[in-house]
């Protein structure tokens, strides 16, 4: 039997998972999963997969083709496109019922998952120590709030180790997912243009050449003369 501490920890940690994505985010990953399987939904699913596809071929012909210039054939999509917008209605409202039932068994097993031992357990185990707590190390009001309510004296209660859980899975949590976005964003920055930077002349350098100029121009006008 695996140890309490490590069954609260894994609770824990799973209704984090689902609060972070979502119920309703993980019922379309698994209603979605499932339909690939041998069960009875899975024939229409796949219809209406299959019909889906060809309404947005369609959909996408319907708005490269101009109602003014090719009207017959504008027109002739058009048909097919109501046609088959009527059929994907009435292929998604067969499989509602279906789908309504299966949110409300996952929802089921969900609360007897997660919620039914994040309260459960710690009414149970609410005498038993999860840890003792080095004797002499702390003060009694701090012993007295780590085994709140009813664990022994010097103990961590379930509920102070549960507190606990839930804090450092939300603190790796926020730290994994700022360590994603920081590498995330490293990668899509774009790199830094280089400039071309002209050299800066002093102005002794300037007046030399200047210099030299003049006497150049001096030269080619006692040529010309």
């Amino acid at each position: 039997m695996p140890s309490l501490l490590v069954v609260i920890f894994l609770v824990e940690v799973v209704v984090h998972v689902i609060n972070l994505v979502g119920a309703t985010v993980l019922n379309d990953l698994i209603w979605t999963a499932i339909n690939y399987l041998p069960v009875p939904t899975a024939k229409a699913a796949a219809e209406q997969r299959k019909t889906q596809a060809e309404y947005l071929k369609v959909r996408r012909e319907l708005n490269a083709t101009s109602s003014q210039d090719e009207f017959a054939k504008w027109a002739k999509i058009r048909r097919q496109h109501d046609k088959l917008l009527d059929k994907l209605e009435n292929q998604k409202k067969g499989l509602e019922a279906s789908r309504a039932g299966f949110d409300k068994y996952l929802s089921a097993v969900r609360f007897l998952v997660t919620r039914a031992p994040q309260y459960a357990l710690p009414f149970w185990y609410a005498k038993e120590p999860m840890l003792w707590l080095p004797h002499g190390w702390f003060p009694y009001y701090a012993e007295w709030i780590i085994s709140f309510p009813r664990g022994p004296m010097g103990s961590v209660s379930i509920a102070s180790w549960q507190l606990a859980c839930t804090t450092v899975i939300v603190l790796v949590s926020d730290m994994l997912r700022g360590v994603f976005q920081l590498l995330v964003s490293s990668r899509t920055a774009a790199p830094p243009t280089k400039t071309k930077e002209t050299p800066v002349k002093a102005p002794g350098e300037k007046a030399d050449q200047a210099t030299a100029t003049a006497t150049g121009s001096e030269k080619e006008t006692k040529k010309k003369a």
